[in-house]
C-alpha cells in the first residue's frame, strides 16, 4: 500500500484498525518488524467507543492529546514508569482511538535488537510483550506524535494485506476486561501470553 492509501485505512474505529495492523512493518532505523500481537483502545464517554481502559477515557489533556487524531500517528506512553509502549492512532481527527503495539516478529537487525535486548534473549522474545517491542526497536518517549507515514521519519510504518487474526480479551487491564480487543497471528511464537489482571472483575462480569 502507499502511505496515503495506508493513513486513511487507519481511520476507522480500534478494532478495525487492530485487524488491518496485524502483518503491517515496523521500521525503526536498522531494525524492521512485522507485527503479529495488538490491543485495540477507545475513547471518553461521549465518543463513538467509551472504554474505561483507554487513556483518553477522561478526556483530551497532556500526552493524550495524540490520541486524538489524526490517524497515523505514534502515541507512546510509560508503562509502570519504566517501559516504552507504542500505539498507532487510529478513527478521525478529534475522536480518540489507538492499537497498543503488543508483539513483532524482528525481520531485519536481529544483531542490534539483541544488543538492546540483551545476548540471552532468544530471538521470539526480542520484540514480544509493549516494552520489549519498543526497546527492540529503539523506539522512545520522544516519538510520541511523530507521524509514521513520513519516509523521513525515525519510526515508520508499511501496511500489508491483513492477516487471518484470533482474538481475546486484553491483558493486564481492570476495566474493560472481557472485550475481546486483543488480536493476534496465531501460531505465532512470539505472541506474548494471556495474563489477567488480579483487579478486574470474575471473567464475564466486565465489558
Amino acid at each position: 500500500m502507499t502511505s496515503d492509501i495506508g493513513r486513511q485505512d487507519l481511520a476507522v474505529d480500534p478494532v478495525g484498525a487492530a485487524r488491518l495492523l496485524l502483518g503491517a512493518t515496523l521500521t525503526s532505523g536498522d531494525v524492521s518488524a512485522d507485527i503479529v500481537e495488538v490491543e485495540a483502545y477507545g475513547g471518553p464517554p461521549d465518543g463513538p467507543w467509551p472504554d474505561p481502559a483507554s487513556h483518553s477515557f477522561r478526556g483530551r489533556g497532556g500526552r493524550n492529546t495524540v490520541m486524538f487524531g489524526p490517524a497515523g500517528r505514534l502515541y507512546t506512553y510509560r508503562s509502570y514508569g519504566m517501559h516504552v509502549c507504542a500505539n498507532v492512532v487510529c478513527a478521525t481527527e478529534g475522536v480518540a482511538g489507538a492499537v497498543l503495539l503488543r508483539a513483532a516478529v524482528v525481520r531485519t537487525g536481529a544483531d542490534q535488537a539483541r544488543r538492546r535486548r540483551g545476548e540471552r534473549v532468544a530471538e521470539p522474545a526480542l520484540a514480544r510483550g509493549p516494552g520489549n517491542l519498543c526497546a527492540a526497536l529503539g523506539i522512545e518517549m520522544t516519538h510520541n506524535g511523530i507521524d509514521l507515514f513520513d519516509p523521513l521519519a525515525p519510526v515508520r510504518l508499511s501496511l500489508r494485506r491483513p492477516v487471518r487474526a484470533e482474538a481475546g480479551p486484553r491483558t493486564g487491564v481492570s476495566k474493560a476486561a472481557d472485550r475481546p480487543w486483543r488480536f493476534w497471528v496465531a501460531g505465532a511464537p512470539e505472541v506474548s501470553p494471556y495474563r489477567r489482571s488480579p483487579r478486574a472483575p470474575a471473567p464475564g462480569r466486565s465489558d
